[in-house]
């Protein structure tokens, strides 16, 4: 395998073009045809310039990359982040072509941010960033163009003003005062993540955490024993406590799963003593009571709450790093990039990944795990629930309708179980992992003429 040369890269930039490299010598096809693949349509960075409460005006940058239009509408989130930098909104951008490829729906790729602690700004600070951003994209969004949504530190609340500024900007350039219902509904499906009063969709905010577990259910049926764990009750550990891992551990649970242990980003919580976690039985953390927990206390410590009881004397704190390392069935990793390297990878002893984060495992460490026998569950099959339920929200609002909770999990479910159906026989019929197997799929749709 030739390689190209990768420095000067982010890490998730460079994972995510090992993985395509590895996937498009699988399929035969050229460097030059990878690297077209890799390469975004468009790039737009600007400035922001946004009103202090203090009256003074600063300035801060915006960037959105929109990678791949092939199958339909760009399509991705929004962060804002002090380390937010093109490269790794570029890379964002890629995975997100691949995994709208990988589900079947009809969007491509992008991702946008702002490089920004919103801790920093006050709430009405906030907003003018919100509003600015959108201003300098107006030309550049829509809902048959791009199609932004909420992702690190911004929310169905930001999103609104989003919506409502992009609205003002295009009434003024067509000139109309009052738009009908229709009309209104279809501008609103250029951002989707919106309340559900501003014609969000019903099962949005659990999607993600969602996915992931309907993913994880249909590998245990495909595989049963195969994966060396206890199918009845498995065993896991979830990093990260945020909408992403919260939903996925109260599901999860709900499904008769064992969660034994779970993190924020000041550490996490697990049972005092240190059992063989194989032989717990009804131990599972009452998820909605830690949450609970931890909303009054700030923080997971002293949150071990199980059987509807908390009791600090039952459990302790353990790191994130001690999280990823416990002897558990499956690992979920819910919240950063490149938690699993080069330092940790010797000591996972899970023996199945769910990455419910956004590029979780470097590219050595998957190697390693990989050959090691563990199975993961690739990001862009494992995590898409949310781009999921984002297309039929924006289905919804371009044909002024509304579909139920239950219609809209139905949807999901049938789609996620086809897109897994499609991915598990492309790796047995390629003798390939379950990764090389998605990026393979969807590589193929974005190159199908």
């Amino acid at each position: 395998m030739q390689h190209w040369k990768l420095k000067n890269i982010c890490p998730m930039l460079k994972t995510i073009q090992l993985t395509i490299q590895r996937a498009s010598y699988g399929l035969n096809l050229s460097d030059a045809i990878i690297k077209k693949l890799i390469k975004p349509e468009h790039i737009h960075e600007f400035l922001i310039p946004v009103k202090l409460d203090n009256g003074e005006e600063k300035y801060f940058k915006g960037i959105r990359v929109q990678h791949n239009s092939k199958l339909g509408p760009y399509k991705g989130g929004i962060r804002f982040h002090k380390d937010v930098s093109k490269e790794q909104v570029s890379a964002l951008a890629v995975l997100m072509s691949i995994k709208c490829a990988v589900s079947g729906i009809p969007f491509g790729g992008a991702k946008g941010g702002v490089i920004i602690d919103p801790k920093e700004l006050s709430e009405k600070e906030l907003e003018r960033l919100s509003r600015g951003y959108v201003s300098k994209l107006a030309l550049f969004i829509g809902p048959h163009i791009d199609i932004p949504a909420p992702d690190v530190n911004t929310s169905s609340k930001i999103i609104d003003w989003m919506v409502d500024e992009y609205i003002k900007i295009k009434k003024k350039q067509i000139g109309k005062k009052k738009l009908n219902n229709k009309e209104l509904m279809n501008m609103k499906a250029v951002f989707t993540g919106k309340s559900i009063k501003n014609g969000g969709s019903l099962g949005r905010t659990e999607a993600t955490g969602r996915g992931g577990v309907i993913v994880l259910k249909q590998l245990i049926s495909k595989l049963g024993n195969k994966l060396n764990i206890n199918i009845k009750s498995p065993t896991i550990a979830v990093q990260g406590f945020g909408n992403v891992g919260y939903n996925f551990a109260e599901i999860a649970g709900n499904e008769r799963f064992n969660i034994i242990s779970v993190s924020d980003s000041k550490g996490g919580i697990i049972k005092n003593d240190k059992p063989n976690f194989g032989d717990i039985k009804n131990k599972s953390l009452d998820i909605p009571l830690v949450m609970e927990c931890k909303s009054e206390k700030g923080h997971l410590a002293g949150c071990y709450c199980v059987g509807g009881v908390c009791d600090v004397r039952e459990g302790r704190v353990i790191s994130n790093t001690d999280l990823l390392e416990l002897s558990v069935d499956i690992l979920a990793p819910c919240a950063l990039g490149n938690v699993i390297n080069r330092e940790n990878m010797k000591n996972i002893k899970a023996k199945v990944i769910i990455e419910m984060a956004n590029g979780p495992i470097t590219d050595e460490a998957y190697s390693y795990l990989t050959k090691k026998g563990v199975i993961i569950v690739p990001d862009i099959l494992a995590n898409s629930g949310g781009v999921i339920v984002s297309y039929l929200e924006w289905f919804q609002n371009i044909n002024n309708k509304k579909m139920t909770e239950r219609q809209v999990n139905k949807k999901l479910k049938d789609i996620l179980e086809n897109a897994f159906s499609a991915v598990y026989n492309q790796s047995v019929k390629r003798h390939i992992s379950l990764k090389d197997a998605a990026f393979e799929i969807g590589i193929n749709r974005l190159l199908k003429d």
